[in-house]
């Protein structure tokens, strides 16, 4: 089993996808650390050597910007936007979309679910 950058790749995978299991790699970045190392993308992952496997470590540790530093990295630049104020710092802190989508009919994934105030207040009135 390959585990490269804290990550247990998938065994029954191609490389090329496995490799998109860590945070951070997709698909065209997948492909260039396969071809740098001279891997055949196409290869199962347990497929592998131990030599291929510390040869794609070694191009993913130097090109840098993975799983935690990047998460890392991710939450410290939202941090800065909250705390300077900014508006798309609003839109972070109030879990609202930042990118200038509209809001008032869609947005639900970030809204979260409906809160249907005005059925509950009938309610309320009608029990008593």
């Amino acid at each position: 089993m390959a585990r490269i950058a804290g990550v247990d790749l998938p065994v029954k995978k191609r490389a090329e996808i496995g490799l998109t299991y860590i945070y951070g790699i997709g698909r065209p970045r997948s492909l260039s650390i396969l071809a740098r190392a001279a891997v055949d993308p196409n290869k199962k992952v347990k497929d592998l050597t131990d030599e291929e496997v510390n040869h794609i470590r070694q191009i993913i540790e130097e090109e840098g910007g993975v799983e935690g530093d990047l998460r890392k990295e991710l939450g410290l630049n939202v941090r800065r936007l909250i705390e300077i104020g900014s508006y798309r710092g609003m839109r972070h802190r109030r879990n609202l979309p930042v990118r200038g989508q509209r809001t008032h009919t869609n947005a639900r994934t970030r809204k979260g679910p409906r809160k249907g105030t005005i059925a509950n207040k009938k309610r309320a009135t009608a029990k008593t």
